[in-house]
């Protein structure tokens, strides 16, 4: 047996291969997804089927472009209209070499949501290993809002029946495959840990503790999760299947003249560079977005229908900025900055900069109690645990439906946890037209440090 996990980093998504003998299967396979075709290869395989555990919603499913690459069948659940692949059903087995799938249904997360058992019958017919999907994580359990409040009361009470009913009573010995990890927007509190099995699930994670259904309902309906506007395009492609490019999008390189002309022609500037870097120098109009957070946040504030140029740190960051934006479906990347922002001033063309600000200057600020707006944009939970006294907040995700909560006739200045967030924040002030911003380095962690007080 061949098993090998894929992360895609950002996203925090799992996806699976799994081989035995000459056939091989794939569970919730990424869209760059010549992955898996390699790993086939390289093992001497074939990719038999390719199996989804439910409609994802924040990222686009890359079972077509593996289908396209492989000849193998699609399946997934009932329970939406799928324009793409073939209908499960409860306990439909699949063989693949000497192994065995199962289809399991566990909705609650989405009402077509499927958990997957691989067991060995030359060895027993106990599963060995479950891939669950979004239903259970290691540490934290699935979303139950995505229909909507009225309906998550229903989905709660569907998950609990899936995992207390369904998926814990495979056995404690079992192996936990979810399809996210930490940092995936999935779940509330997903565990850094990457292995667990079901029995130390039903002991370690929280959300298993709520053994009784209505104190497990009642957990998840206090749950408040952020809703990126980005699921519904994602929700929109995973029903419908995405458009098939058959390999990454091939951006054009271009001169600071081709750039502006780009720009003239409404394409938006996305600069991948470091905050710090950002700050020093920018075109006018970007939105500053460090390389590691596009996956999670551009999908917050950039639209689908209008070509994305890139300034990068390094050109050898271009592949990996491209993977980024086309697993949430932002294909039309029309061409990066040659040469980056080096080449674009010393063409004397017009850039622009932010005020950064040291939490020590900023403390100082405040104690001769200076005019300014301070904005905190971090997340509800975050913001609840501690903030600066006096700040505002508004998540940095909402900014741009919100700039009439922000006064312009003041000084803003913008922090996050790390100055990250904080500079996108401050790159849309900017864009938007304030122009007195400043970014706090270092931002909430500087300040504690410092020995500085929070208040809650």
């Amino acid at each position: 047996m061949i098993f090998e996990r894929i992360k895609s980093e950002g996203l925090a998504h799992l996806s699976y291969f799994i081989g035995s003998g000459d056939e091989a299967v794939v569970i919730d396979p990424r869209r760059d997804c010549k992955i898996y075709f390699d790993l086939a290869r390289r093992e001497g395989m074939k990719i038999k089927h390719i199996f989804e555990t439910h409609r994802n919603e924040d990222y686009v499913i890359g079972s077509l472009e593996l289908e396209s690459l492989t000849g193998a069948e699609i399946y997934h659940g009932q329970g939406v209209d799928f324009k793409y692949g073939n209908p499960l059903y409860e306990g439909k087995e699949f063989g693949f070499g000497s192994m065995k799938l199962t289809a399991l249904q566990t909705p609650g997360h989405t009402d077509e949501s499927m958990s997957y058992t691989i067991s060995d019958p030359d060895t027993g017919k106990e599963p060995l290993m479950v891939f669950t999907g979004d239903a259970l994580f290691i540490g934290d359990v699935g979303r139950t809002d995505l229909y909507g409040p009225e309906e998550a009361p229903r989905l709660a009470a569907n998950l609990y029946d899936s995992i207390f009913n369904k998926i814990l009573p495979l056995g404690d010995g079992v192996i936990l495959c979810p399809a996210h990890g930490a940092g995936s927007l999935c779940g509330g509190a997903i565990s850094k840990r990457e292995y667990s099995t079901l029995g130390l699930e039903s002991i370690q994670n929280p959300a298993l503790q709520k053994i009784e259904k209505e104190e497990f309902i009642k957990f998840k309906l206090e749950e408040k999760l952020e809703y990126p506007p980005y699921f519904e395009k994602m929700e929109e492609y995973n029903l419908q299947g995405p458009p098939l490019l058959k390999g990454l999008p091939v951006p054009e390189l271009l001169s600071p003249k081709e750039f502006k002309a780009e720009m003239d022609k409404g394409a938006m500037v996305v600069d991948t560079r470091m905050s710090h870097s950002f700050g020093g120098a920018h075109i006018q109009g970007s939105y500053g977005i460090w390389l590691r957070g596009l996956p999670f946040f551009a999908g917050w504030i950039l639209p689908y229908d209008k070509p994305i140029i890139l300034v990068l740190e390094e050109k050898e960051q271009l592949e990996a900025a491209i993977r980024y934006l086309f697993r949430i479906g932002y294909d039309n990347i029309a061409g990066f900055l040659n040469g980056g922002i080096a080449a674009w001033y010393m063409k004397a063309l017009p850039v622009d900069s932010l005020n950064l600000i040291s939490v020590q200057d900023l403390k100082d600020k405040i104690k001769r109690n200076e005019e300014m707006i301070l904005l905190d944009v971090r997340g509800n939970e975050e913001w609840d645990e501690g903030h600066i006294e006096g700040a505002k907040h508004i998540y940095v995700g909402h900014l741009e439906e919100n700039l009439g909560k922000v006064p312009r006739d003041s000084p803003i200045v913008v922090y996050c946890d790390s100055s990250r967030r904080s500079s996108i924040a401050a790159s849309i002030l900017k864009k938007n037209g304030y122009s007195d911003v400043y970014n706090v380095l270092g931002s909430m962690t500087a300040w504690k440090n410092a020995g500085y007080e929070v208040v809650k």
